[in-house]
């Protein structure tokens, strides 16, 4: 086998955002991946790309990444929606934030709606919310179309991909696998949870363990509106664009007088609409090694929520699976170079679809980060230069 300029290990959405930037700077790419297709974090998730809901100082990084986005849907031909996100108000807490972050990000970013307007958008005209906002910058893919698609593409591009390989070793250029060892250039390894195979000492420096998610699919009655993406008022404590609005605290407060059940199980109630149906979630569990178990309890909890806010009466569940990703207590992007050739790179949050293509753009570009500390639970800095972004996660 020819020596390749760049190696990249991981077939996951990371993985493949910087192999199809790097073919487009014209370099020989090879890809290894353990499984016969993507079948990891990338195809198990809402396939929301919410750009939005990023802090601040991301939104740089993140408008980046939703050029790539659109970049890599006109090249392949992946459906990537660019309806925005609606988040219905329910209370007064969930209004405040929301008029907050309108009037801080401007009209291009947040526009509030009526509670008429919100009912209407989200097809449920007794919904009873007092306002909402829509986001028109958000994005959606079919997570279990678009990493699959991607790889296509780029086969058929000339570029290399190696299936059902592990590979168990990376240092200086070179990749050792189950099938020999195999050279380039440079090599990029985006393992996601998996890096404490690979790299155990940068996962135990970092804290990283493994966030498992309750999530569902259910068909689309026809009263339920297609082209939409839905956040609720668990999303606006959760995403750091919106949590550091000043009402935050107050919303917190709120939502732990008013869901306590949703609190207790870190949920990030969301709903995205895509052709198999609607897609519904999710909860946060985090363990070094999970269980396979889906706890039922907290599955209907999140359809039960869902589904009154979307005023589906007998919601049909096709299928329930738990999502897994990669989670760190310090950081939610790990970049670090090992060695000269070799760059290590994990996100370690959920945020992995929605900030992919900007983040391949500083892994071909040479950066690395920082160490961080998340300044609240459930909420991550990410450095890539010392203080300069802020990525929320989801």
């Amino acid at each position: 086998m020819s020596k390749s300029d760049l190696i990249i290990v991981g077939s996951g959405i990371l993985g493949l955002a910087t192999a199809f930037r790097a073919h487009q700077q014209g370099r020989r790419v090879h890809v290894i991946d353990r499984s016969a297709r993507p079948v990891g974090s990338s195809i198990q998730n809402f396939g929301h790309a919410c750009f939005t809901g990023q802090a601040d100082a991301a939104q740089d990084l993140a408008m980046k990444s939703r050029a790539g986005w659109r970049e890599v849907a006109a090249a392949t031909g992946i459906w990537a929606a660019e309806t925005g996100s609606f988040i219905p108000a329910m209370t007064e807490p969930e209004l405040l934030i929301l008029q907050e972050f309108a009037d801080h990000r401007g009209p291009d970013q947040a526009t509030m709606l009526s509670a008429e307007e919100v009912a209407a958008a989200i097809g449920n005209p007794s919904l009873g919310a007092i306002g909402g906002a829509h986001l028109p910058l958000d994005m959606r893919v079919d997570p279990r179309e678009a990493a699959p698609a991607i790889a296509d593409w780029l086969a058929r591009e000339g570029v290399g991909f190696t299936w059902n390989t592990t590979v168990t070793e990376v240092a200086g250029g070179t990749v050792s696998t189950n099938r020999g060892d195999v050279h380039g250039e440079q090599v990029v390894v985006c393992p996601g949870y998996q890096l404490t195979s690979l790299f155990p000492r940068i996962a135990e420096t970092h804290g990283v363990r493994i966030c498992s998610l309750v999530m569902s699919l259910i068909e689309r009655p026809q009263q339920t509106p297609t082209g939409f993406a839905m956040l609720t008022g668990t999303s606006l404590a959760r995403y750091d664009g919106f949590a550091a609005m000043p009402g935050a605290s107050a919303l917190r407060k709120d939502l732990a007088q008013q869901e306590p059940e949703l609190v207790d199980v870190i949920a990030n109630l969301m709903v995205t609409d895509i052709a198999d149906g609607l897609l519904i979630g999710d909860s946060h569990a985090y363990d070094l090694s999970p269980e396979p178990f889906i706890d039922e309890r907290v599955a209907d909890l999140l359809l039960n929520r869902a589904t009154n806010i979307l005023g589906i009466d007998a919601p049909v569940v096709r299928q329930r699976w738990l999502g897994r990703y990669a989670d760190s207590t310090e950081t939610n992007l790990i970049l670090e170079r090992p060695d000269e050739q070799t760059t290590v790179a994990v996100v370690t949050s959920g945020i992995g679809m929605t900030l992919s293509f900007g983040i391949a753009d500083r892994i071909l570009g040479g950066e690395t980060v920082a160490t961080g500390t998340r300044p609240a639970p459930h909420s991550s800095p990410l450095t890539p230069t010392a203080g300069e972004v802020v990525m929320s996660d989801r």
